[in-house]
């Protein structure tokens, strides 16, 4: 196609008329697009000077004079105008890019939307997923990125009870929270143990319920079980009762004195057991059966949700491949290890390992059996304290160390994002790819 003369447009000019966002497009003769672009520049130039390069000397500094500036919220502040910064550079770059890009098709003889009307309908044509993909992006930005930039940049202060503002100001410590938790005897001790436990207890737990639910559902699933929506109701119920009840009334059920453990069960089953003779058990007071009691409380919550997910795959196995095993002689065991095992595995694998980030991070059981307890890890830490439930304390004692409860959610951030990328990754799990 033949480019008449007065169409030619130089890219490498229209590009470097961007600097100024909007006068390369305007130089493409796409006046309104132009003149948005060039409207979105000044309306960033004039947060910046009324707000933006405040915000972030405020948060280079975070204050020169204590009780009258406030560190946390220079910070703060700070973060939000770095968002902001960010969005506004994607948006400058996509103008250069525009600008080369619509030169090149002037060159090549390509259409050039000029007109507000032939701008809206390729907007409408074109870029309507966008559009309504935009907000939700905007609102992730500030509800997940915003919080989470906060606390990356409390990791790297002296936010403390030593350290508290508005009365003094926080100070950028680089990598000291993270050295601390490593070096300093206390936290890496208390480290040491409340994170082996926190891997024993995921591991430990979420197996359990996963084990329950898969053997429930097989066992209810055989032909020769009658009743089976009563088993249904019944595996329910530990799911549809809230578990903060759930967990309470266990709590008291274990209660080494008067709970139903010590004074029901266990002599019941003194009785009815013979050459059996247990003595009463320190649930709340010795660590190591406090471990047992919550790992065992955790499998008998979780295994419901387990249960459904796997009867629901179970129903959906055609009943011919499991005759075509009879008639080749593969018994009961080898049926479900070649059959049933893999086509749950196949669809339930990225639900077992959110079972297990989710346990990982499972705050509730923790806390609400018995407070961490008993006994204490050091650096504040319960005996039976995870991770995430020694941040808590971290954060709401009486001294509470806020950069040190910053840098340990970071470490449990990158312990769980990278155990489930690999394992998404080798289970093929939530494959997004366009197709």
């Amino acid at each position: 196609m033949e480019v008449k003369k007065e169409s030619i447009r130089n890219e490498n000019l229209a590009a470097a008329l961007s600097i100024i966002p909007g006068v390369g497009q305007l130089y493409n003769r796409q006046v309104i697009k132009g003149i948005f672009f060039l409207l979105v520049a000044i309306l960033f130039v004039y947060e910046l000077n009324v707000f933006g390069i405040q915000a972030i000397q405020d948060l280079i500094s975070l204050g020169v004079t204590p009780m009258e500036d406030h560190s946390l919220f220079m910070m703060i502040r700070g973060t939000l105008q770095v968002l902001v910064t960010v969005i506004f550079l994607f948006f400058y770059a996509y103008n250069i890019y525009d600008a080369k890009k619509v030169a090149s098709h002037w060159n090549t003889g390509i259409h050039v939307n000029k007109t507000f009307s032939e701008l809206f309908n390729n907007v409408y044509k074109n870029g309507f997923p966008y559009l309504l993909i935009v907000p939700a992006y905007l609102a992730m930005i500030f509800a997940i990125i915003f919080p989470v930039l906060v606390t990356v940049f409390m990791a790297f202060m002296d936010y403390s009870i030593m350290n508290m503002p508005p009365a003094k100001l926080l100070n950028w410590v680089g990598l000291q929270n993270f050295l601390n938790i490593f070096t300093l005897s206390t936290f890496r001790d208390a480290f040491t143990s409340v994170f082996s436990w926190t891997i024993i207890w995921t591991l430990c737990a979420t197996t359990l319920q996963i084990v329950l639910g898969v053997f429930t559902a097989v066992i209810a699933n055989q032909p020769f079980i009658k009743g089976k929506r009563i088993f249904g109701v019944v595996f329910l119920l530990p799911w549809a009762v809230p578990a903060f009840i759930t967990i309470m009334s266990f709590s008291n059920m274990f209660n080494d004195s008067i709970g139903a453990m010590n004074t029901q069960v266990i002599p019941f089953l003194n009785n009815f057991i013979p050459f059996v003779d247990i003595g009463r058990i320190a649930w709340k007071t010795d660590p190591y059966w406090t471990k047992v009691a919550i790992i065992m409380i955790q499998g008998w919550l979780g295994f419901p949700y387990i249960y459904v997910m796997t009867t629901s795959i179970l129903q959906a196995i055609p009943a011919d491949l499991y005759e075509a095993a009879k008639i080749d002689g593969a018994g009961a065991i080898r049926r479900f290890r070649d059959i049933t095992m893999p086509t749950v595995l196949a669809v339930a694998a990225p639900v077992f390992i959110t079972q297990y980030t989710g346990n990982f991070n499972n705050f509730t059981m923790i806390y609400l059996f018995n407070d961490g307890g008993p006994g204490s890890a050091g650096g504040g830490a319960g005996q039976t304290d995870i991770l995430i439930s020694w941040i808590f304390k971290l954060t709401t004692n009486n001294s509470p160390q806020y950069s040190l409860a910053a840098a340990l959610t970071i470490i449990v951030s990158f312990i769980v994002i990278g155990v489930s990328l690999i394992v998404f990754k080798r289970t093929n799990a939530f494959n997004m790819e366009d197709e």
